[in-house]
């Protein structure tokens, strides 16, 4: 079942070269104007409420990451193995304990999001590790 978010009308003016870049972006992405704003809007507002979380592109998507260091999932992922707190997490990662605050801190307003991208990795390395042993069984 999915969720309707309910979406009202918001009028914003800006500068011609930032329109500019919005298309090209947008253009480079296969991504509407609209969804492209849409979504940069919503990245600044999370970034602004969590500080220490940037939005980053790769091969896999668009997704959160703390500053300098590692993607939101993988803190929390390590946070959730290590079991014995953000500091543990931090010594782990080689992160200021700060950075792991705020990467729960976000996953704790985003858990959906961050629990997706958790399961989305563990699928991907199944995925890797039985391809691995399919041809560690060929090759003998």
């Amino acid at each position: 079942m999915r969720t309707v978010v309910q979406q009202q009308h918001f009028t914003l003016r800006l500068p011609q070269r930032v329109l500019e870049c919005r298309e090209e972006q947008a253009a480079a992405r296969g991504a509407t104007k609209t969804a492209l704003a849409e979504r940069y809007l919503a990245e600044a507002v999370a970034v602004a409420q969590h500080p220490g979380i940037v939005f980053r592109d790769g091969a896999a998507g668009r997704r959160a990451g703390v500053v300098g260091g590692p993607d939101v999932w993988e803190v929390i992922e390590t946070f959730q193995d290590a079991g014995a707190g953000a500091a543990a997490a931090a010594r782990y990662l080689e992160l200021p304990v700060g950075l792991v605050q705020a990467a729960i801190g976000y996953y704790a307003d985003n858990r959906a999001e961050i629990d997706g991208w958790i399961a989305h990795n563990a699928a991907v390395a199944g995925q890797a590790e039985a391809a691995w042993r399919r041809r560690q069984a060929v090759a003998g």
